[in-house]
């Protein structure tokens, strides 16, 4: 890919890699996102229905529930791809999301993970994370220009991270699915958000790095708040703590997997058994 290519393709995906501006974040709360009576409708169709939904600073959380249940249409009310209805989204006490686009919701500090991985397949693992890096996209010259030791030292702690330090000169494009994913995930950490939303993260993984990205995750909570849509069960059991509920748009449940297992509500609509 040409220097042009590679700039056009950091273009298209800018978005989903913004800059983070944490010192605006208020968390004197403890809670980084309220989602308060959320409603959207789509052609008479209700995805979400007087959501109300709060993620702690720091927590890691999963969400699951039946197809049509909401849990897309959740996550693109808080990066701004969605306008709601009706309703509020806040990113700390003071950020009101509904106001922003999806740029600047990036920028202060959300990260939006898709289940498909977007890297850059012909550029070398490291250099992903170097054009991920949080800097000045209006100054396409910086992207190129020679990494100081900081930067270096940064890309070299995401690398060891996740697990990719011994694949760092190898081209992108030849990593296994999960290392893509693994990459990705990288790429997102390297603009320091606050927040991290993640489709279906371990879909296509082997056991084994479907155990390693559950590592990485419980690694990662505390520092950062995690939200994890996940229909892998396993998964879920194995990165712990509360999980939500979502059924025809709103909370139907939560507590810890074993608790809403148990719903005999949850069992009707989504285990079905």
């Amino acid at each position: 890919m040409s220097e042009s290519q590679t700039t056009q393709a950091w273009e298209d995906n800018a978005p989903s890699f913004g800059h983070m501006l944490h010192e605006g974040v208020d968390l004197s709360h403890k809670v980084i996102l309220y989602l308060e009576e959320i409603s959207v409708s789509f052609d008479g169709f209700k995805a979400l229905n007087k959501l109300n939904l709060t993620i702690d600073a720091g927590e890691l959380r999963c969400i699951i529930g039946p197809n049509g249940a909401g849990k897309t249409t959740m996550m693109d009310v808080i990066t701004g791809k969605t306008r709601p209805d009706t309703g509020t989204c806040f990113f700390g006490q003071t950020i009101d999301l509904t106001t922003m686009t999806e740029p600047q919701i990036a920028h202060a500090g959300i990260g939006r993970k898709f289940q498909k991985p977007t890297i850059f397949e012909n550029h070398s693992v490291f250099e992903n994370l170097e054009l991920a890096m949080k800097t000045d996209k209006r100054a396409w010259v910086s992207l190129f220009a020679r990494l100081n030791s900081e930067g270096r030292d940064r890309i070299s702690d995401t690398l060891k991270l996740i697990r990719l330090d011994s694949e760092s000169d190898h081209q992108a494009g030849l990593l296994s699915h999960g290392q893509k994913q693994w990459l990705e995930i990288g790429m997102l950490l390297m603009q320091e958000p606050q927040l991290l939303l993640l489709d279906e993260p371990v879909a296509g993984m082997t056991d084994d790095e479907t155990e390693r990205t559950g590592e990485l995750f419980k690694t990662l909570a505390g520092k950062h708040s995690l939200v994890v849509v996940e229909h892998d069960m396993a998964f879920i059991e194995q990165l712990g703590g509360k999980v939500t509920v979502l059924h025809e748009g709103s909370v139907l449940a939560e507590g810890n997997l074993a608790t809403v297992q148990a719903d005999p509500r949850v069992i009707e609509v989504y285990l079905g058994r």
